[in-house]
């Protein structure tokens, strides 16, 4: 008998394996089994296959080592979802199953259950009598007395008779004696006197929220209703909606009674959000209604909890609905029936780093079609793909314009910032007015957001006598300063820098700061405000999900008043007492080389818009810009989605770019500039003989060099009418041609299908 083996690797294909006589029985799709890779390693994989030849000649055929699970941790619709990810986005299955597998499941020592020390009365105490003569034994010891006294306590119950009527004898955590001002000396004691009997429990990591009370699902408004029941309706069409509900519509609530139905008809949902911090708020709300039915899912939680979640979704009580980021789409689900994305446009849904460089919308649809599920995409500000499916039909479309209890969209006013700092009446990056603003709300008690989307201190440092700027040694970027650790760092690699005390260019000791990050936004605040109580947050400041939690739950309680932030404060953040928003620099992201830039400009200043007045009187939102007339900024004042689409989706059309055409970036790296250059001409070659105007390039892309690789970028345009499967077999040819050229033998080549 032969197996096919996922290895965890970046390789193409699966690993054919004999397994020994013995364990024929015990080989089944879906388990992980080690298994000899080369000459002295070992993996552990999981069978993609089974089958029993006959194999080609030439072949030495290894055994399988071990076999490690008796159930499949991989169900049969996953294996499916993987295969497609592999095919779709271009990616080895290893690659895949690298992603998607928590750590604890890929390696040879496995996933270690989380135990804690208890204790118990030995058998030989477990009468009343026993107990009187171990009470009476300890009376010259006073301190094993009273840790036994204290003990019976603990386990609540001082009548003895009643205490040996337990089925499953008391027990306590060694740490809760402890707690009472006892020693492990003197627990020790007692178990060596044989009175206590102490051992390890398997306790686990998960929260277990409680008991579920569907009974406090909220009545949704009129305007809620409508949605509702239009999405109902919808379903009964379509398997996907998209829901286009204006910030504080009330999308979350429409989103529970949808739940409650799937819970009803004996269903499991996956509610995807984009970005973990946004997990903290949703998930109390949720956790409100749903208890120990709901289930936390993220790359912030240690691989022990991630690993198990994925094994309590394995097991016969699985939780009902999974609340997670990106990575929750590979969890393995049995009776999946709704699937949730909500701010479906965001970009970090997108894998962008590492492959498989795949899309979780894209992907959760795909999961939800394998189950015959529905899906549900939510937003204020849909991407332009999900709107144009919705207007053509391909999706259905339900709208929402009216905020929740009736209050208004926050008002939008624009500040020309190139005139003040003509006028020099620029405090900074704070114009008059915004000052003014801030300083009105909180003095009224009222909270205030100002948005920067640039972490660090600053940008850059420069000479101001000759112009040097310090760059990264292993890529093609220029150092963002963070004052606060005194460093240099390099935002592509990580790499940290000592900051010069003068210029190696000219030895001029005057250095100067270009740009604000948020680390100097926050400084600068403090000495214009410094009886604010103020909060940042970007990736610097919310390494941990303790972070995020702390920082959420200081702003949401009140105990912070300001809030300085990046792109993460945009995301569907609800704060009652915000009332005033500051966008500091509109063209920080409106002057970007990419067809998106305007897309990603709309949403994430609209977003950013929806924090203020979300409850109570209306809220105020100042922007800005050194472009007051561009149009865009007059959409996004008035919320004029419906203008922008038809302004954006036109020049799509245009210059062919989605969701008219689908985009394939070709990326060839190198330690060699020279290498990478002369591959991409040739791989560019390759591709036109076969796409002729479709291919792009190769050029540099903006940044060319990354940890001392060197770029090449090619851009592939493909009608929607082309096969992809034959695209994609075409795409590997050519890889294999160049890899095939010993020149080319260390060249590194990958795809970004759908890129953002």
């Amino acid at each position: 008998m032969f197996v096919d083996v996922i290895l965890p690797l970046p390789l193409d294909g699966l690993f054919t394996y004999s397994v020994p006589q013995p364990w024929g029985e015990q080989v089944k799709i879906g388990i992980r089994v080690l298994v000899p890779f080369g000459r002295s390693k070992t993996y552990v994989g999981i069978i993609a296959k089974t089958h029993k030849g006959p194999l080609p000649s030439g072949f030495q055929i290894k055994d399988i080592l071990q076999i490690l699970d008796a159930e499949p941790i991989l169900l049969d619709t996953q294996l499916r979802l993987w295969q497609w990810i592999a095919d779709y986005y271009m990616s080895p299955i290893g690659e895949v199953c690298k992603a998607a597998l928590p750590s604890g499941l890929k390696a040879e020592d496995g996933y270690r259950p989380r135990t804690e020390t208890y204790i118990r009365l030995t058998p030989n105490f477990r009468s009343e009598q026993a107990l009187h003569i171990a009470l009476d034994m300890l009376k010259r010891a006073p301190k094993q007395l009273k840790a036994l006294v204290d003990f019976l306590n603990l386990i609540g119950d001082q009548d003895f008779s009643l205490l040996i009527s337990h089925s499953s004898f008391p027990e306590v955590s060694r740490d809760e004696l402890l707690n009472q001002g006892h020693t492990l000396q003197t627990v020790n004691a007692l178990q060596k006197r044989g009175i206590l009997e102490v051992y390890e429990k398997e306790v686990g990591r998960l929260n277990h929220g409680g008991e579920p009370h569907l009974d406090k699902i909220k009545s949704l408004s009129e305007p809620q209703q409508d949605a509702y029941n239009q999405i109902q309706f919808s379903f009964l069409k379509k398997n996907v909606t998209l829901l286009h509900g204006v910030t504080s519509s009330g999308k979350t609530e429409i989103y529970i009674h949808l739940i409650r139905q799937a819970l009803e008809m004996k269903q499991q949902v996956l509610y995807l959000l984009p970005e973990i911090a946004l997990t903290v708020q949703i998930m109390e709300r949720l956790q409100h209604v749903f208890g120990n039915r709901l289930g936390i899912y993220h790359s912030k939680y240690s691989d022990a909890e991630r690993v198990e979640i994925w094994q309590k979704q394995l097991s016969q009580n699985p939780y009902d609905v999974i609340l997670g980021a990106r990575s929750a789409v590979f969890l393995p689900f049995q009776r999946l029936g709704l699937v949730i994305v909500d701010e479906e446009h965001e970009t970090s849904y997108k894998q962008q780093d590492a492959m498989p460089r795949y899309h979780a919308r894209s992907t959760a649809i795909m999961l939800a079609q394998m189950f015959k599920a529905k899906t549900m995409l939510g937003t204020a500000t849909p991407s332009l793909e999900s709107y144009h499916n919705a207007k053509t039909g391909k999706y259905g479309l339900v709208e929402l314009f009216q905020r929740y209890k009736g209050i208004e969209l926050p008002e939008i006013q624009i500040v020309d910032i190139k005139d003040l700092q003509h006028r020099k009446m620029m405090n900074g990056p704070f114009s008059p007015l915004l000052l003014a603003k801030v300083r009105e709300a909180l003095e009224r008690g009222e909270q205030a957001i100002l948005f920067q989307n640039r972490r660090g201190y600053a940008p850059m440092i420069e000479c101001k006598q000759c112009g040097w700027v310090p760059h990264c040694n292993h890529c093609d970027v220029s150092l963002t300063l963070h004052r606060n650790f005194n460093q240099l760092t390099c935002h592509y690699c990580g790499t940290v820098y000592q900051v010069p005390t003068e210029c190696p260019a000219c030895g001029c000791k005057e250095l100067q700061t270009r740009g604000y990050g948020t680390e100097k936004i926050e400084t600068d605040i403090r000495d214009i405000f410094p009886e604010a109580r103020i909060a940042r947050m970007d990736l610097d400041t919310t390494r941990t999900r303790q972070a995020y939690e702390r920082i959420i739950s200081d702003f949401s309680a009140g105990r912070t008043n300001l809030l300085i932030g990046t792109q993460m404060i945009s995301k569907g953040l609800d704060f009652d007492k915000v009332s005033v928003v500051g966008i500091l620099n509109a063209d920080t992201m409106l002057n970007y080389p990419d067809f998106r830039a305007y897309e990603h400009a709309f949403m994430m200043m609209a977003q950013v818009s929806g924090r203020a007045g979300r409850k109570g009187r209306r809220g105020l939102v100042i922007l800005q810009t050194k472009s007051p007339d561009l149009p865009l900024i007059h959409q996004v004042v008035r919320n004029d989605y419906a203008a922008f689409y038809r302004t954006l989706i036109a020049e799509r059309q245009q210059f062919r770019y989605p969701p008219y055409y689908r985009l394939v970036y070709v990326f060839l790296k190198h330690r060699q500039d020279a290498v990478v250059e002369a591959a991409g001409l040739e791989m560019g070659r390759l591709l036109r003989q076969w796409f002729s105007g479709r291919v792009l390039g190769p050029d540099k892309p903006g940044i060319s060099k990354v940890k001392s690789l060197s770029i090449r970028k090619i851009v592939l345009k493909f009608e929607l009418s082309l096969n992809m499967a034959e695209v994609r077999r075409y795409l590997a040819l050519a890889q294999q041609q160049m890899l095939q050229d010993k020149r080319y033998a260390s060249l590194q080549i990958y795809y970004d299908v759908d890129p953002l």
